[in-house]
């Protein structure tokens, strides 16, 4: 092999780009990997390829990359820049949102809008069904959630503060209206629990 020109022991045309000298060095390393001569050949002929090529960009021939110039630089600013990728900002929101299809919006959709209707049409009586119909709600919105990602206490733990944002902001808001003397035509009750239902849907339809 010491005949050979440095091209020739790996194998690869003068006019090879640094990518193919390099595919070239990795082949026949690890072809002959059992005989420390032969790679040591192969990596003397690379060695010499290379400072060949910088001594032609040292001339204004040709442009070496800093990779190849400096691979172990190369190799450092990669490392050091991933963890700002993965430490995005944004990235817990991405994973908590969902994508869903439009039978996964139109199912837990057709389910609360039941519930809503009946909590509509339903009189101010002392045996009222609202908080079965909310209970009803809680439990499609944890099955909802649960059949995404399978785990059941994160399911249950989003529905039940979405069960408590919904009934307090339901609230707060009926008796807002009722303060500034908006016209509302649902007593506080049946106000909360459709608020409630909304909040499950979205719920149940664009998160995790």
């Amino acid at each position: 092999m010491s005949e050979q020109s440095p091209y020739e022991q790996l194998g690869v045309a003068e006019n090879a780009s640094f990518e193919e000298i390099q595919d070239a060095k990795k082949r026949l390393t690890q072809e002959h990997q059992n005989n420390p001569k032969t790679v040591q050949n192969i990596e003397a002929a690379y060695d010499t390829i290379i400072m060949e090529r910088l001594r032609m960009r040292q001339e204004g021939k040709i442009k070496v990359p800093d990779r190849i110039r400096f691979p172990e630089k190369s190799s450092e600013i990669v490392n050091s820049s991933a963890p700002d990728t993965s430490n995005n900002s944004y990235s817990w929101l991405k994973r908590l949102l969902d994508n869903p299809s439009v039978p996964e919006i139109l199912w837990p959709g057709a389910v609360f809008l039941i519930l809503a209707v009946i909590a509509v049409f339903t009189k101010a009586e002392t045996s009222s069904p609202l908080p079965l119909l909310l209970a009803f709600g809680f439990g499609a919105n944890i099955y909802f959630l649960n059949r995404k990602e399978k785990l059941f206490w994160r399911a249950f733990l989003i529905s039940f503060i979405a069960l408590c944002v919904g009934l307090g902001g339901g609230y707060a808001l009926a008796n807002l209206m009722i303060t500034s003397q908006t016209g509302i035509i649902f007593n506080q009750e049946q106000f909360a629990s459709l608020f409630t239902f909304c909040l499950f849907w979205l719920i149940s339809s664009f998160i995790r």
